[in-house]
């Protein structure tokens, strides 16, 4: 379920004061001062509370049976395994009685996010790298979390289930699927999907070198991570908050590294990619030439179902960024040669 990809949103709706003070009341967080729409809240699905005992968020109307299960499970289990903050205790209402769906309460974290402009402003160069190198070492913490079988979460059977078949049965043919999806909103070429198995063929040994599957976290970008530094100017930046784990399962964590490292290339700073990039093959490669290649294999696959997935997004929505003349191949080989190109 967790692997899903949805386009789609179930949005909150207008919700009464009365209403968030009954979902208050049923944890014993409080008396009601003030709440409001999170800046860029998941698909609508968050409000930022503020009560007498503190700041909270809200977040319900899952976006599918047992979402809200399944996110308590990751939040509980990184809690166990890594030492990266998130929103703990997660507090889980599952009847709809109150607001009409099921819903989570869960503390607000302090921090930043990258994404704030007032925030940037306030960062050197310096800043950045350190930053980036950051997100490195704790992608490489949390992908220390292992488990026997890739595969995913399921809230019904309260258990990790494996994927039918094997975890490159899954990879390849999710890719796939969502590269057919593209067809109904562009040009797909027989000589793009040949690409693509190409791209598929050559990887294969890399993927088939895999030992044991590491958690994944399938959403790592900067809207979900909230950065700080303590007032010690010899203090080090940390990661203060971690969420949003809809989209988690177990297989390759080099799955992790494809929206933060292209953000980077997209905005201009190609150089903090590289610092992303290079701080995390070096944490999981060490100075090994044949596992460093094939982790550069295996990222090339995961830069290309990314780019699979923006592609027929745009496309279906109008919203394309780039030459509307480049075939998917073209532009999809571009684009991950330039990030590849960083890890040299």
């Amino acid at each position: 379920m967790t692997t899903r990809i949805y386009f789609g949103s179930n949005q909150l709706g207008d919700v009464a004061a009365a209403s968030l003070q009954d979902a208050l009341n049923e944890f014993d967080l409080g008396t009601l001062e003030d709440y409001r729409r999170t800046e860029k809240g998941v698909m609508g699905q968050t409000l930022l509370i503020r009560s007498s005992h503190g700041e909270y968020i809200l977040k319900g109307n899952p976006l599918y049976p047992g979402q809200l299960e399944e996110e308590k499970f990751f939040v509980e289990q990184l809690g166990k395994h890594t030492s990266t903050p998130v929103p703990a205790p997660y507090l889980l209402h599952e009847d709809t009685d109150l607001l009409g769906w099921s819903y989570a309460m869960m503390p607000r974290l302090p921090g930043n996010h990258l994404y704030d402009p007032s925030f940037q402003a306030t960062l050197t160069q310096q800043d950045q790298e350190e930053i980036a190198c950051m997100f490195a070492h704790t992608l490489a913490e949390l992908h220390r979390w292992k488990v026997p079988d890739a595969g995913e979460y399921d809230p019904v059977a309260k258990q990790i289930v494996s994927f039918a078949g094997n975890y490159l049965d899954w990879l390849y043919g999710t890719i796939r699927h969502w590269l057919h999806d593209a067809e109904k909103y562009s040009v797909i070429t027989d000589e793009d999907v040949q690409w693509v198995d190409e791209q598929f063929k050559n990887a294969e040994p890399a993927f088939e070198s895999m030992t044991v599957p590491g958690f994944v976290m399938g959403d790592f970008k900067v809207e979900n991570v909230l950065v700080q530094k303590m007032d010690s100017p010899s203090a080090d930046w940390q990661i203060s908050g971690l969420f949003d784990f809809t989209t988690s399962y177990f297989g390759d964590g080099t799955a992790d590294l494809s929206k933060m490292s292209t953000r980077y290339v997209h905005e201009g700073q190609p150089e903090l990619a590289a610092q992303f990039l290079r701080c995390y093959r070096d944490l999981v490669c060490t100075a090994d030439v044949e596992k460093y290649e094939q982790f550069r294999s295996r990222l090339s696959v995961h830069l290309l179902y990314q780019r699979v997935l923006w592609w027929g997004e745009a496309k279906a929505t109008g919203q394309v960024t780039w030459s509307e003349e480049l075939p998917f191949a073209q532009w999809a080989e571009q684009d991950i040669a330039t990030i590849l190109a960083l890890l040299d």
